[in-house]
């Protein structure tokens, strides 16, 4: 057995592209429209690790699991290793994205897509040194 994918219903697939491509740095693999479906699945992976994939599924006539502003089907969550928590969470905060759990230990933040799927980012190698802003900013709404 080997992991594939994680499948991620989204209710707008260009700020879903914009937010995971644009500000996360993942790269579109591949893509197939299901005319007769009537939906799009798009995969997506970390530079270097084509193996691990997130699937964005979009419904074209919208998805009731999505409506209402309810966090439908949420699993969870989906954590990536990043090599400098720190620096990943400014450029994030730059781009305007919260974040809703800071990393105040160094290791661990979270963040949410514009679907509201909870994001873990984990320092590679370990935690880092505790510094500022991160060591003494709060919780941001849910995480």
């Amino acid at each position: 057995m080997r992991y594939l994918h994680t499948m991620v219903r989204v209710a707008d697939l260009q700020a879903s592209l914009d937010f995971y491509c644009g500000m996360l740095g993942l790269v579109e693999v591949r893509r197939k429209d299901y005319p007769d479906g009537r939906f799009t699945l798009v995969f997506l992976a970390a530079e270097g690790s084509p193996e691990a994939q997130l699937e964005l599924t979009h419904n074209w006539d919208g998805d009731a699991l999505l409506e209402g502003g309810d966090e439908g089907r949420n699993f969870g969550h989906l954590a990536f290793q990043v090599d400098d928590i720190y620096g990943v969470c400014a450029d994030l905060q730059a781009k305007g994205v919260v974040i809703n759990r800071p990393p105040r230990d160094g290791y661990m933040a979270f963040i949410r897509s514009p679907d509201n799927i909870s994001i873990e980012l984990l320092q590679k190698g370990g935690a880092r040194e505790p510094q500022e802003p991160w060591a003494s900013m709060p919780n941001t709404g849910k995480w």
